[in-house]
């Protein structure tokens, strides 16, 4: 078995100040729960029998929009006074936070502008555009959508929302880690998208909190995972953004990210990275096997488990964490077409 090692060391949480606390994501829990959907956390007979090793699958994707970022963005724009709700809001994203934004906002009836690189697929730019929010393609990552939203911040005042280097977005996401060790307090080791690590860092601080000798395990593609590269090299540093079936892991962390980098500095005890074939066969397995429906970044714990890139050892979670992938995608790989 060959895991890719990130070069960090995770430590006690109780031996270092982090950005972000087991008391922020509690105070999240109680503004969020009537917002948005405790999700269910289910056996998975199908992984466990191969494994032999109980897993258990965490499914975000029956959020209303599909994806964990509901989470992040209510608990973010709840979070806002009144003042800078009547600015507007506005953020960067690879979809599923845009659309978590746009449908918070909704909910709230505060104008929201979601901006995107061309690189994210058309479903999700729909699915945001039906939510009434104000979308802007800009370039060909979501860095240059970034400096759109820092334009639009500069000449009109909107308030940004970022999509994951922010303590409230963080203090959402780490809502999941809450609702895992409630559900299943022996747990072993969770298995978390890493993207730019709101999920990741929220989850880890919860469960470290509330059960330190688990272990919290990122994954994410080989192609521009740019939290492995600023980890292993000590820093934030930027990263190339590529074509791949885990298009919501896309993007760079910032080169001035003061949240989530030494978050999972800390709390990560390794990342895994995963080929497109492994993708594919994550969602396929997902399909098949469990019934669910998983975009790219939902299914990568899954395929680290297929790869046999990560050892299990005691009751692990993977974070199914989004189901908005393109039909036609979805269609050729559940078909049994190369990657």
């Amino acid at each position: 078995m060959t895991i890719m090692k990130s070069e960090i060391q995770a430590r006690s949480i109780e031996d270092q100040t982090l950005p972000v606390c087991l008391a922020d994501i509690e105070r999240a829990a109680a503004r969020i729960r009537d917002r948005v959907t405790r999700t269910p956390l289910v056996r998975s007979a199908s992984l466990s029998r191969l494994t032999g090793q109980p897993v258990h699958l965490k499914l975000e994707t029956h959020q209303p929009i599909g994806a964990f970022k509901l989470r992040g963005a209510t608990n973010a724009i709840v979070a806002l006074d009144q003042t800078a709700r009547e600015r507007g809001l506005v953020t960067a994203s690879t979809g599923n936070h845009g659309r978590a934004v746009a449908c918070a906002a909704q909910m709230l009836g505060i104008p929201a502008t979601i901006c995107m690189s061309s690189l994210v697929p058309a479903n999700k730019v729909e699915a945001i555009r039906a939510l009434g929010a104000d979308i802007r393609i800009v370039g060909v990552s979501q860095d240059d959508a970034q400096e759109e939203v820092d334009r639009l911040v500069a000449d009109h005042g909107v308030t940004p929302i970022p999509p994951f280097d922010h303590v409230d977005i963080v203090a959402g996401q780490g809502t999941i880690g809450l609702e895992i060790v409630e559900d299943l307090p022996d747990l072993s080791t969770v298995l978390i998208p890493l993207s730019g690590g709101g999920l990741a860092a929220g989850i880890a601080v919860a469960v470290k909190a509330l059960r330190p000798q688990a272990r919290i395990i990122g994954i994410s593609m080989e192609r521009g995972a740019a939290m492995h590269a600023s980890l292993t090299a000590g820093r934030p540093v930027a990263v190339r953004e590529e074509q791949t079936l885990a298009d919501s892991l896309g993007g760079g962390i910032g080169l001035s990210n003061h949240v989530t980098f030494p978050i999972c500095r800390a709390l990560l005890d390794d990342i895994v990275l995963l080929t497109e074939d492994e993708i594919a066969e994550g969602i396929r397995h997902i399909a098949r096997e469990e019934n669910e429906v998983a975009e790219g970044a939902g299914a990568v714990g899954v395929g680290a488990i297929l790869a046999g890139k990560v050892k299990l050892s005691g009751r692990t979670v993977a974070i199914l964490s989004g189901s908005n992938i393109a039909p036609d995608v979805y269609r050729h790989i559940i078909e049994g077409d190369a990657a």
